[in-house]
């Protein structure tokens, strides 16, 4: 029990290195929206959906919902600090309606949340159904949240052009659900795994196109319109 605890939490370090390396990835739009002191084109929908999935994942990961789930605490924590941070930068920048849109998407994102943790604590009173329930909405997020890259992969099919998919992204997607798929197995879990897996199918759905496409993407070809479809649907939910 103790190597598969060592392992679990070995396995656990990497995924929160490689989770939080996803994370990052909004930092040069962040940059770009700074420096130009407008939002443009850009949306604030994938960074709000993620502060609701970080919520989860890290509600889901305290002692008196899973124990032994410390690693989904901090990177999860991690990632909604960073969220937050996006989300503030983008209010900053918007209109007046973006930060109107903005502020109840956030208020309702809380309420959502204050209920859930209500209703968890107060009628739950076993881990075991605690989890059940987080665990099956964590899937529930995770699922919908992938929406992003499929818009992406479909982009690519139909342009037969990877130049909006970086390839480091993709591989760096799939890597991410196939540690935390690991980690999931060393104890099961399945509402790490199952999420996990989906994330790790789409990652790898994502480099078989990008072997596919590779030598047919004219990557001198410009479009701006394109880049910034993608810029919005790199967030990734294929997190613990």
């Amino acid at each position: 029990m103790t190597d598969a605890h060592t392992a679990r939490t070995i396995v656990g370090i990497i995924g929160n290195v490689i989770s939080f390396g996803l994370f990052c990835s909004p930092i040069p739009t962040m940059i770009k929206i700074w420096k130009m002191k407008s939002v443009s084109e850009f949306k604030p929908d994938p960074y709000i959906a993620t502060v609701l999935n970080c919520m989860m994942w890290t509600f889901y990961g305290l002692p008196f919902v899973q124990p032994d789930s410390l690693l989904v605490v901090t990177i999860n924590g991690t990632g909604l600090f960073m969220e937050l941070v996006y989300v503030t930068i983008f209010f900053v920048s918007a209109t007046s309606a973006i930060r109107r849109k903005i502020t109840i998407a956030m208020v309702a994102e809380l309420i959502f949340m204050a209920v859930v943790i209500f209703c968890t604590l107060y009628f739950l009173h076993t881990t075991k159904q605690r989890s059940m329930l987080i665990g099956i909405m964590c899937i529930v997020f995770n699922v919908i949240m992938y929406a992003s890259p499929l818009t992406v992969m479909r982009l690519v099919i139909k342009t037969k052009s990877v130049k909006y998919m970086p390839f480091f992204l993709s591989l760096a997607s799939f890597m991410n659900g196939v540690v935390w798929v690991i980690y999931a197995c060393l104890k099961f879990d399945p509402y790490i795994l199952i999420p996990n897996g989906l994330g790790a199918l789409s990652g790898l759905l994502q480099l078989v196109l990008y072997a596919t496409y590779y030598k047919t993407t004219n990557w001198n070809d410009e479009d701006g319109d394109k880049e910034k479809r993608f810029t919005n649907a790199e967030i990734e939910l294929d997190r613990a």
